[in-house]
C-alpha cells in the first residue's frame, strides 16, 4: 500500500498550491465554526445575570456573521480542494491512457478491453475522490476534533475525559470495518470489470449476436455478471449499514455521560449551564468530524484498491520501446530497402517457433509478395517489420540499419501498414481516411489517396461524400469499402514501405484487378510487402515466398514458382479450377 501511494505522491504535489490553499481554507473554516459555541456560551451565562436585548443582538450578529464567513470559507475550502483533485484525475487519465498506447499488441490479447475501460473510468474516479473529498474531510475533521477536544477540557477537563472514554471503541470500530470495506470494495471493482468487459464484447460483436439469435444468451450472461455485481454490492452495503450506526451509536453513549455528568456539574456549581451548552455543542460538533473520519476511511480504502488496480497496468513494461534506438539512425531521408536476414521469430512466453530462417531483401519499386495456408507465419511476419511485435536483433533492416536502432516514430511514419482486419473509427470516411496523418491534410490528397485505393467511386455514391459518417468500427461500409479506406489511408502517408496484410480479401477479382492497377504506379516508387491468398493479387509481384509451418519452403516469380510444380503451383492450378467452375 505504501509503495502505491508512493507512486501517487508526485501527482499530489503536482497541484501543491491549490492544495495548500485549500488547507488554509479548511483552517479559517473551523475555527470560525467552533467559535460559536463559545458565543453561545457567553449568551446563556448573560441571560442568567440579565442580558439586555442590545447584548441579545450583538450575539445574533456575530453568530450570522460567522455563518456567512464559515460558508464563505468553506466555497473557497472546496474550490480549491476538489479542483486541484480533478486536475490530479486529468494528469492521471492522460498518463493512463498514454500508457495504454504504448502496451504492445500482445497485452491486449492477454486483457479484456472492459476491464481496461473499468481501470480507466471507475477506478480512476476512485482515486479523485481520494486526493480530493477525502483530503477535505480529513483535514477538516482532523483540525476540528483537536481544536473541539481542546476547547472541551478548558471547560472542564474531567468531563472531556470521560466523554472521551467511549471514543476508542470508534477507531477500532473504523479499523476492523475499513479493512473489510477494502476487500470487498476490491471485489467490487473486479466484478464491474468483468461486466464491462461482457457490454462491451456484446456490442462489438452485436452482428454475430444478431446473426444467430443470441440475444436470450446475450442478455443471460449479462444478467449473470449483473446479479453478481449487485451482490457484491449488498455485501458492502450490508457491512456499511453496521458500520456507521456503531458509531453512532458509541457517540450516544458519548452523549449520555455528559448529559449525566455535566448536568451534575451544573447542579453543583463547577461549571455553568452556558459552559454545559457549550461543551453539549463541542461534543456534537466532535462527533460529525469521527463520523466523517470514517467515511475518509472508506473512501481512502477504496481510492488504494482502485490505484493498485490502476498500477497493475501502468507497472506493465512497454515490450517494444526505444531503449537500443540512435536518435540519429535514419534522420536523413528514407529510401525504404529492406532487408530480412535469417529470422527467426518465438512469441513472448510461447515455446513453438512462429518463423524460422527467413530470408530476402526488396528495394524501392519492388514487391514481395507472400502466400501460405493459414497459420504459416504470414501476418507475423508483416507484423515484425513496423516492430508491432519485436523482432530479433540483427535480423530485420531498413536502408541497412537494424530497425532496433531506429526510433519508432521515425521507423514507423515510414511505413503504410494496411492490417489483416481494417479499422474505422466512428467518424467520416475523409477523418478515417486522414487518420494516418498529423494536422488536417487537403482535400485533394485525401481524394488522391482515395482514388489510388479504388474508393472514389463508392464515396461518390455516398449521401454527403467524404463527409458521410461510417458508424462504430466502420458498419455502415461493406468489407470491401473498409479495407479500400484502409489501403487509402496507408497510401496518405506516402510511405517508403508499403504493407498490405491480405488487404484485398473483401473484394470481388474484377475489383481487385481495378485496384491493383491503380496501385501499380505507387508501388513502383516504393517497398511493398504483400499478403495474399489469391493467386491474382501476387502474379505480377518480383518476389514471391512461399511460406509453410514458418519456413519458407519455395521462392521465386509467379512463372518460376508454376514451373517447379511445387505447392505454389497446386494453389495456382486449385484456384484457377475455382474460377472456372464458377463461371461455368
Amino acid at each position: 500500500m505504501w509503495r502505491a501511494l508512493q507512486r501517487l505522491w508526485p501527482y499530489v504535489t503536482s497541484a501543491r498550491h491549490a492544495m495548500l490553499a485549500g488547507v488554509l481554507w479548511i483552517v479559517l473554516a473551523t475555527a470560525i465554526s467552533l467559535t460559536a459555541p463559545l458565543i453561545l456560551k457567553y449568551v446563556i451565562d448573560d441571560l442568567l445575570a440579565g442580558a439586555t436585548r442590545a447584548t441579545l443582538a450583538l450575539a445574533a450578529a456575530a453568530l450570522l456573521g460567522l455563518a456567512i464567513a464559515d460558508g464563505v470559507c468553506r466555497y473557497w475550502m472546496r474550490q480549491r480542494l476538489i479542483g486541484a483533485s480533478r486536475a490530479i484525475e486529468y494528469a492521471l487519465r492522460n498518463d493512463f491512457f498514454a500508457h495504454l498506447q504504448r502496451l504492445p499488441l500482445s497485452y491486449y490479447q492477454a486483457n479484456r478491453i472492459g476491464d481496461l475501460m473499468s481501470r480507466a473510468s471507475s477506478d480512476l474516479g476512485a482515486v479523485r475522490l481520494m486526493v480530493g473529498p477525502a483530503v477535505m474531510y480529513f483535514g477538516s475533521t482532523a483540525l476540528g476534533f483537536v481544536i473541539a477536544v481542546a476547547l472541551m477540557v478548558s471547560i472542564d477537563p474531567w468531563l472531556t475525559l470521560l466523554a472521551l472514554i467511549p471514543l476508542p471503541l470508534v477507531s477500532i470500530a473504523t479499523h476492523v470495518f475499513g479493512k473489510a470495506i477494502h476487500e470487498k470494495f476490491d471485489r467490487i471493482q473486479a466484478q464491474l470489470s468483468e461486466l464491462s468487459a461482457v457490454v462491451q464484447e456484446s456490442l462489438a460483436g452485436v452482428r454475430v449476436v444478431r446473426a444467430y439469435r443470441q440475444e436470450p444468451f446475450e442478455l443471460s450472461r449479462f444478467g449473470a455478471a449483473n446479479d453478481e455485481y449487485v451482490h457484491r454490492n449488498r455485501s458492502l452495503i450490508r457491512l456499511q449499514s453496521a458500520f456507521y450506526p456503531s458509531l453512532s451509536f458509541f457517540f450516544g453513549l458519548s452523549g449520555l455521560v455528559v448529559l449525566w455528568f455535566g448536568g451534575s456539574g451544573v447542579i453543583n456549581g463547577r461549571i455553568t449551564l452556558g459552559d454545559f451548552a457549550a461543551f453539549s455543542r463541542y461534543l456534537v460538533l466532535l462527533s460529525w468530524p469521527l463520523i466523517a473520519f470514517g467515511w475518509v476511511i472508506n473512501i481512502v480504502q477504496r481510492g488504494i484498491a482502485s490505484w493498485q488496480r490502476m498500477l497493475e497496468v501502468m507497472d506493465t513494461v512497454p515490450a517494444i520501446t526505444d531503449a537500443e534506438a540512435d536518435p540519429a539512425a535514419l534522420a536523413g531521408r528514407v529510401v525504404g530497402r529492406l532487408e530480412v536476414r535469417h529470422l527467426s521469430f518465438t512469441y513472448p512466453g510461447a515455446t513453438q517457433q512462429v518463423l524460422t530462417d527467413i530470408s530476402f531483401s526488396a528495394s524501392p519499386g519492388q514487391t514481395v509478395a507472400i502466400v501460405g495456408a493459414t497459420g504459416s507465419g504470414k501476418s507475423t511476419l508483416l507484423q515484425l517489420v513496423p516492430r508491432l511485435h519485436d523482432p530479433p536483433p540483427g535480423t530485420v533492416f531498413l536502408d541497412g540499419v537494424d530497425i532496433r536502432r531506429v526510433p519508432l516514430e521515425r521507423l514507423r511514419r515510414a511505413m503504410g501498414v494496411v492490417p489483416q482486419e481494417p479499422f474505422l473509427f466512428s467518424d467520416t470516411v475523409a477523418h478515417n481516411i486522414a487518420f494516418s496523418r498529423d494536422g488536417d491534410p487537403p482535400k485533394d490528397a485525401v481524394a488522391a489517396a482515395a482514388s489510388a485505393a479504388g474508393l472514389d467511386a463508392d464515396v461518390s455514391g455516398f449521401g454527403h461524400g467524404f463527409d458521410t459518417m461510417v458508424g462504430e468500427r466502420g458498419i455502415t461500409l461493406s468489407g470491401g469499402q473498409k479495407q479500400r479506406a484502409a489501403i487509402a489511408r496507408a497510401l496518405l502517408v506516402d510511405p517508403k514501405v508499403l504493407i498490405l496484410d491480405d488487404a484485398l480479401s473483401a473484394v470481388d477479382t474484377t475489383t481487385e484487378d481495378a485496384i491493383l492497377r491503380r496501385l501499380r504506379d505507387v508501388r513502383e516508387t516504393r517497398t511493398c510487402l504483400l499478403v495474399a491468398h489469391r493467386i491474382s493479387t501476387v502474379r505480377d509481384a518480383d518476389l514471391i515466398l512461399v511460406l509453410d509451418g514458418g519456413r519458407v519452403i519455395e521462392r521465386g516469380t509467379h512463372t518460376s514458382l508454376v514451373a517447379q510444380g511445387g505447392v505454389y503451383a497446386s494453389m495456382d492450378r486449385r484456384q484457377r479450377l475455382e474460377q472456372e467452375l464458377a463461371a461455368s
